[in-house]
């Protein structure tokens, strides 16, 4: 089938094609989501590290603070020896990397107690945060404050733990604060791989940014309130989304939780840029080999179905010379004699009559003798439009019978009907007026013959021939330029045509 319907190839080809495309066109797709949930693992496992490390050292510190005011609350401790009492109320993780002082106030905010000296700086620190909300609020527990430059010269931006110191009646009696170096988050958020321009940063609950990477030290302290991220960080404890930073405008892919007990917020982001490069490499070049391989399969098929073309049209051109009279461009009598055979039979099963006319060019070899070959090959391509033209049903069959003879076939046609298109046929050919002296009509004219099933009975379709050229050579004897039927003996004067006028 293919092979004779050269646009069905191409067709074919596209669909191949398309089913390729749409193949890799999926594999990608998953690809791509496999790209995603990797880089959603790893966020999830950065971010479930760097808690536990957070929390893992806010509870050491916190503990900490709670040593030193079950310290205080011990009998005695007070009266201590100064170095004694040092050593009584911090323990080692006040000496720990990243780690400041820890601070023992009065009410009025004055420092009693100091974890790096003894005796004690002279700082007040009424107007830290840490202090005010431990003043203010008796059950706020472990505060941690906003970042702040501690009062000691030459010290990084820091943080502070604060708890509250109460009296027995319950009254305000001051803070301890430990306080925390940022450079703590720093170091830990670099040790993270999270790309080119990954992020990761940790807040305040109410939105203070206390650390964020890529580093800016005026970030720090800023106040994200308000900003679409921050907005679905105090949604829900924790949660993963596709969002745009407001701080520098990269679309990310986020993951946040809020850590443990503490009233702090980390989220972990990856750049979509990041998540994909590898994806959109792979893609690229699967999608030139599947483009390449399509352009390939489909430019083929063309080239391909162009052959074909050109071998259907010189096999249709061989078969049209094969069955076409090369100067009339009618049916040759071989095609004819396939056409008679066929039309025989069908007229034969359905009972329908056929009818044909054998056609002869009067007096041809006088005309050619007088005229030359030339003339006589233009006049039988008169002849030959002239049946043409009244030929036109589709069943209908002319055809070059041989030399100046031409033969037609009329399916489902009763010999009156043959009749009046053998008459117009004689009549077009007479009307072309080529000059014929050695005629006696003085112009070129034909005579034709009639031959029907109907009313008849004949063994073979050789014998309709048969019975055709018998009235042909009757009209032929009875003075040319007409038309007779078969049988032309029995055949009164309203079947004979006579001659025209000349």
């Amino acid at each position: 089938m293919m092979t004779r319907r050269p646009n069905i190839l191409i067709a074919v080809s596209i669909v191949l094609a398309s089913a390729i495309l749409a193949i890799a066109v999926w594999v990608l797709a998953q690809m791509r989501d496999d790209a995603l949930r990797r880089a959603q693992d790893s966020v999830f496992n950065v971010s479930l590290l760097v808690e536990r490390d957070v929390s893992r050292n806010l509870e050491i510190y916190d503990l900490s603070l709670r040593a030193v005011i079950a310290g205080l609350k011990q009998p005695g401790v007070l009266d201590l020896p100064p170095e004694i009492r040092q050593m009584v109320l911090f323990d080692g993780s006040a000496s720990a990397k990243d780690m400041g002082s820890i601070l023992v106030t009065n009410e009025t905010g004055d420092i009693v107690f100091d974890s790096q000296a003894s005796p004690p700086r002279k700082f007040n620190l009424a107007d830290r945060d840490y202090f005010q909300v431990q003043r203010d609020s008796p059950n706020v527990g472990l505060y941690v404050s906003h970042p702040f430059i501690p009062k000691a010269p030459g010290k990084d931006i820091t943080i502070g733990l604060s708890r509250r110191l109460s009296h027995p009646d319950g009254s305000f009696a001051g803070v301890v604060v430990g306080t925390m170096r940022l450079t703590y988050f720093r170091r830990l958020f670099a040790g993270m791989n999270l790309g080119a321009s990954g992020s990761m940063a940790l807040m305040l609950a109410d939105g203070t940014m206390l650390m964020r990477r890529p580093y800016d030290p005026k970030i720090i302290g800023r106040n994200l309130t308000g900003t679409a991220n921050y907005t679905r960080f105090t949604q829900q404890p924790s949660g993963e989304f596709f969002g745009t930073a407001a701080i520098d405008g990269v679309e990310r892919w986020y993951a946040f939780r809020h850590i443990d007990v503490y009233p702090l917020i980390l989220d972990v982001a990856l750049s979509t840029q990041d998540i994909y490069v590898e994806w959109r490499h792979r893609a690229w070049i699967i999608g030139t080999l599947i483009a390449a391989l399509d352009a390939t399969i489909i430019a083929m098929a063309v080239l391909f179905s162009q052959q074909l073309r050109r071998r259907l049209a010189a096999e249709a051109e061989l078969r049209e010379l094969a069955r076409t009279d090369g100067l009339t461009g009618l049916n040759n009598r071989r095609e004819f004699e396939e056409h008679i055979e066929e039309e025989w039979l069908r007229a034969q099963r359905c009972a329908w009559p056929l009818s044909m006319l054998l056609i002869d060019v009067d007096s041809f070899k006088g005309f050619n003798d007088l005229y030359g070959h030339s003339a006589g090959d233009e006049a039988l391509i008169g002849v030959a439009r002239c049946i043409a033209q009244n030929v036109r049903r589709p069943g209908d069959t002319a055809a070059r019978y041989g030399g100046e003879e031409f033969a037609v076939l009329l399916p489902d046609t009763d010999e009156f009907g043959a009749e009046r298109i053998a008459e117009q046929i004689r009549a077009a050919v007479q009307a072309l007026q080529l000059r014929h002296v050695a005629s006696s009509h003085h112009v070129l004219t034909i005579s034709i013959g009639i031959a029907s099933t109907k009313g008849h009975t004949f063994a073979t379709s050789r014998s309709l021939i048969d019975a055709a050229d018998e009235a042909l050579y009757e009209a032929k004897d009875a003075g040319r330029n007409r038309v007779m039927r078969y049988p032309a003996a029995r055949a009164d004067s309203s079947t004979l045509v006579e001659q025209p006028h000349r």
